[in-house]
């Protein structure tokens, strides 16, 4: 009888979890970016990125420095910074969405979950709007989210010289995973 008393009062406090409980946060969250080009395939990565996903409102933040990415070679990198994304210029990266799922992201309950984020994204200072899937994971009651999608660089005013146009992608693909921890204000 104990046990059943304590199952019930489990269940009626997993139904009034505080919203503070559906927030996650990720301070070195990975965004990568991949150009494959007919001359040189450029990629590049960022460990620094800040993501707040409200599973309660639905919502989702993402915000990275340009500055952040890490290239294989730093000619890359500085060019990178200082000829296309203009990183002193526009020294963020940021998306802001809402997020919709085919079923309930269950928190406490292991299980792979599809989202669709519906958003708008902002490189360059030029800010466009953003739809693609994402996989939300719970696994042992921590929370981790991926997604992958093109970004058209010319939708966000990044011009690339004809001088090495074949050097660089007209689309790169971007590649995010985020290992968030419970959320406090």
């Amino acid at each position: 009888m104990k046990a059943i008393k304590i199952i019930i009062i489990l269940a009626l406090m997993q139904q009034n979890v505080p919203s503070w409980a559906q927030r996650y946060i990720t301070k070195d969250g990975h965004i990568s970016f991949y150009s494959e080009a007919p001359l040189e395939n450029i990629e590049a990565h960022n460990h620094q990125a800040l993501s707040i996903i409200d599973f309660e409102k639905q919502e989702i933040v993402v915000s990275l420095l340009m500055k952040g990415f890490e290239f294989e070679k730093s000619l890359m990198q500085e060019h990178f910074n200082e000829n296309y994304v203009e990183s002193d210029k526009f020294p963020k990266a940021t998306l802001k969405g809402d997020f919709t799922a085919d079923q309930a992201v269950m928190l406490n309950k292991d299980g792979t979950y599809t989202i669709n984020i519906a958003g708008q994204l902002t490189i360059h200072g030029v800010t466009q709007p953003l739809n693609t899937p994402a996989t939300i994971a719970i696994e042992g009651g921590k929370v981790s989210g991926t997604a992958k999608f093109e970004v058209k660089v010319a939708d966000h005013d990044i011009g690339i010289p004809k001088v090495v146009a074949k050097n660089i992608a007209e689309v790169v693909e971007v590649t995010i995973a985020f290992h968030y921890s419970p959320y406090s204000s």
